[in-house]
């Protein structure tokens, strides 16, 4: 990020956002033609910048009110390190971090309920042959806040 023009930061800032802003508010917003600001967007999109565009659903609306996190340990340290794709398959993952500290990954989940929580850390330590550690979230004051660029 660090050889990123003023102005990409610019538009990063904005679509971060408002990732549905039309290409002429963000050409305004930033101080360029439509046609440059397309041209940028589209650049940063080549480079790997911009990653994608997504809708943020709301757990509770569709569902899935329970979220919580679980650190992963294996239970063998000669084991192959391929937890990300042995769990890949679990669509109640939404995040898998490789972590610094006593466990290798921590993963970011969300579930319909305590007992769908339960079934669901019965597979990871079946399929990973790991142990865990859960920590329930209780609330969510923020959360996907985007990066300070």
């Amino acid at each position: 990020m660090t050889n990123l023009e003023p102005i990409d930061r610019a538009i990063l800032r904005e679509l971060a956002a408002d990732g549905r802003c039309s290409f002429t508010d963000l050409a305004e917003r930033v101080g360029l033609s439509v046609s440059a600001v397309h041209q940028r967007v589209r650049r940063l999109e080549q480079r790997g910048v911009v990653r994608g565009y997504a809708a943020r659903l709301s757990g509770d609306e569709v569902g899935l009110p329970l979220t919580a996190f679980i650190s992963l340990t294996p239970i063998d340290p000669a084991a192959p390190d391929d937890y990300p794709k042995r769990l890949e398959h679990l669509p109640q993952i939404e995040a898998c971090y490789s972590v610094a500290g006593d466990a290798s990954y921590l993963l970011r989940v969300r579930v319909a309920s305590p007992t769908a929580l339960e079934e669901l850390l019965r597979q990871v330590r079946e399929v990973a042959n790991v142990s865990t550690r859960t920590t329930v979230v209780l609330s969510t004051p923020y959360e996907d806040r985007p990066p300070a660029v």
